[in-house]
């Protein structure tokens, strides 16, 4: 059985004397879609703040693609896991409103990859986007901007994309398209892990999904399985 391209054992953590994390186990197969599924407050965005390196565990590990980056409280910054492979698009889309959608992209080029290929991954993901490459990120619709910021994402050619909260303030439809994005970027082989509050559109496009409830995982399964067996409360109620 090959190394999952993420591994989280017994991971803790917390706020002030609030521990938030309690114990969280959560493998990712490589190559694989795989929905993190959850109400508020199940502290689901907790574990991407720690995963991704904005946020130190209490305790428990962590590798990714069997490299071991956080153990016994300690853990890799941010730059140094986007340099292993990780990248993450953050709740609330984080593009620079002031400059054009173009802009926004060539930013990229400074971690040193080529303009050209930044350029054509984007469009080609998303010709909207070329529609709009003059356009002011700030001017542009919810959607338009999460497409920029998951283009912003890709450029870094990530081996782990985290997509936290991707629906969030999106029409249903919109939301679709993007998931049907999502899906075509894992059959370029990068591994996705999607956290969402609302899981559906998600599992649709998910080989895996994962519920999480109280600071721990609850359950695992195929989508299927997580549909039949969790409660709508669960999986935030969403048709």
């Amino acid at each position: 059985m090959s190394v999952p391209i993420l591994d989280v054992v017994d991971l803790h953590a917390a706020y002030g004397r609030i521990e938030v994390l309690r114990g969280v186990n959560l493998s990712v197969p490589r190559g694989a879609v795989m929905a993190l599924l959850g109400p508020n407050g199940a502290g689901k965005s907790t574990l991407v703040k720690v995963i991704s390196g904005q946020k130190q565990a209490t305790s428990g590990d962590i590798h990714l693609a069997g490299v071991h980056v956080k153990g016994g409280g300690k853990g890799t910054g941010s730059e140094d896991l986007a340099r292993v492979g990780l990248c993450t698009v953050p709740e609330g889309r984080s593009v620079f409103p002031n400059l054009t959608v173009e802009e926004n992209l060539v930013l990229m080029s400074y971690a040193g990859v080529a303009k050209g290929a930044i350029l054509e991954t984007a469009y080609n993901y998303f010709p909207r986007l070329h529609e709009r490459r003059h356009q002011l990120a700030g001017t542009m619709s919810g959607g338009e901007q999460q497409m920029l910021a998951m283009s912003r994402a890709l450029a870094s050619d990530p081996a782990l994309l985290l997509l936290d909260e991707l629906s969030m303030g999106l029409a249903p439809l919109i939301v679709d398209e993007l998931y049907d994005t999502v899906a075509r970027i894992a059959e370029s082989g990068v591994s996705i892990l999607c956290i969402e509050q609302f899981a559906r559109t998600a599992l649709r496009v998910s080989d895996y999904a994962a519920v999480m409830s109280g600071g721990r995982i609850v359950a695992t399964g195929e989508p299927g399985e997580i549909l039949d067996t969790m409660a709508d409360v669960i999986l935030g109620g969403a048709a």
